[in-house]
């Protein structure tokens, strides 16, 4: 039977509509042929459905890579497909940070995290990293050399997945070892230059580190109030919910144990619906904020702890404090500092008017003489929309490698992203329910800005500082 033929589960349909629209909400292309995200999905799940029939399995398969990749965490996936099939998907999703160290490092924390998984998540593993090498070796060699001892290394955690899917994946391996004329593990990585944003002295270092590390998770974190581990939760449930509460710690003899949802109080005592803290979860007050967006795009909760204790909590809606939201703004402003240089780097004198509508162009002189008529000092560009300027450096190919993009379509999305994000900080709107994707990704460049400034001052990236996550 085809795999297009086969019966799907209620669960794996749900679970690939999910995962489908979650990718295709952010443009999330695969990197080389430039096609929908979801075409990478639906081969990882074909390979999984040609050992397994189990809905969970299947289910996890199409979800994959929905919260490393997407604004979804994971409690939205336990929410909408239970428990299972969510710790499924976070023994597959990287728990790795930028700041833990090199490329190197940082693999090897993930494959630590991996290794613990179950026979089910190492089964879907191997059915990415078989779709992921076919793609890689196909189309970039260079990479494929790094990728190659990557998946070797990952390949020795795997064994207790499915068996034909492993015998699949080290054939797959030895081939293209072979034609690319790579060692089984490849330890000394060629450098891969990647794209750097805020490289040029228009914006010192040291700005650049005071955004990246003086806004902490203290400035935004709200106090968590604890109850007694056997106190009634149907009591505890009332009184989170008279006083707005989402998540409450539970405490035995005095200390914090764990906490608990106001979705999962159902009846019994608080002790029956503990859930533990998962380290990744918990940080320091003293962590920057781009470690808190970091956990947030995983976890709907962050927790801070003093002292070795928690005792604050942060969801998304913190966000929208007034200290974050100028953070928010300081960034999106030295971006756009960045904008002006890189225009005026790559269109000499005003040759980008003409990349520029007519109608646009208009409103930007009519904003220029009026600053002129007030005595500000303005130029002609410093006149024009945030999406004006980005709108004019896509039209270079090299710029669209610089700030990342695999594509146009999935910059012009990048775009309107950030410009509703800016125009919602300025008229004082919510900036979390529909700019969150915004908000991870400038956190994420900052994060990576800085790693870039420390390692390589005079710019240029090599694999060592390269961000973790998905290249393809």
């Amino acid at each position: 039977m085809k795999r297009d033929e086969r019966v799907t589960s209620d669960m794996e349909e749900r679970a690939r509509e999910y995962a489908v629209n979650a990718h295709t909400r952010i443009g999330h292309l695969r990197k080389y042929h430039k096609l929908p995200y979801a075409t990478h999905l639906h081969n990882v799940a074909a390979l999984v459905a040609s050992v397994t029939d189990d809905p969970e399995t299947l289910a996890a398969a199409w979800l994959h890579d929905v919260v490393e990749d997407t604004p979804a965490t994971l409690e939205d996936v336990e929410k909408s497909f239970g428990r299972s099939i969510a710790s499924l998907v976070e023994s597959l999703t990287d728990v790795s940070r930028p700041r833990d160290g090199n490329r190197s490092v940082r693999k090897e924390l993930d494959r630590r995290h991996l290794a613990k998984a179950n026979r089910q998540a190492k089964t879907i593993k191997l059915a990415d990293l078989i779709d992921n090498c076919r793609d890689i070796c196909q189309n970039d060699a260079r990479f494929a050399r790094v990728y190659l001892g990557e998946m070797a290394k990952l390949l020795e955690v795997l064994q207790e997945g499915d068996a034909n899917l492993y015998g699949q994946a080290i054939e797959l391996h030895h081939d293209c070892s072979r034609r690319l004329g790579a060692s089984p593990i490849q330890d000394d990585m060629p450098e891969i230059p990647q794209p750097g944003l805020w490289n040029s002295e228009i914006i010192p270092m040291h700005v650049i580190r005071h955004y990246a590390e003086s806004f902490t998770a203290l400035d935004v974190a709200d106090p968590l109030r604890s109850f007694d581990l056997e106190k009634n939760s149907d009591e505890v449930f009332q009184i989170m919910k008279d006083n707005s509460l989402d998540v409450i710690c539970l405490r035995d003899e005095g200390l914090i144990r764990g906490y608990v949802r106001r979705s999962d109080l159902t009846g019994g005592r608080c002790s029956e619906h503990l859930r533990t803290f998962r380290p990744e979860q918990v940080i320091s007050g003293e962590d920057p904020l781009t470690e808190v967006i970091r956990i947030l795009t995983i976890y709907e909760h962050a927790f801070v702890s003093l002292l070795d204790e928690v005792v604050g909590c942060i969801d998304r809606s913190c966000l929208n404090k007034p200290v974050a939201r100028m953070w928010i703004f300081g960034i999106i402003t030295l971006t756009e500092m960045e904008l002006v240089r890189l225009i005026s780097e790559h269109f000499p004198g005003d040759t980008w008017t003409v990349h520029v509508s007519r109608g646009r162009m208009e409103k930007a002189v009519i904003l220029q003489q009026e600053r002129l008529r007030r005595n500000r000092q303005s130029s002609l560009i410093d006149c024009l929309q945030f999406s004006d300027k980005a709108q004019i450096l896509m039209k270079k190919p090299e710029i669209l490698q610089l700030f990342g993009f695999t594509s146009k379509n999935a910059a012009v999305e990048a775009i309107k992203q950030l410009e509703s994000l800016r125009n919602n900080l300025a008229h004082a709107q919510d900036i979390v329910t529909h700019d969150w994707a915004a908000i991870a990704r400038i956190a994420s460049r900052l994060e990576e800005a800085v790693l870039l400034r420390r390692s390589h001052p005079g710019g240029g990236m090599t694999t060592d500082t390269l961000p973790p996550g998905k290249r393809t």
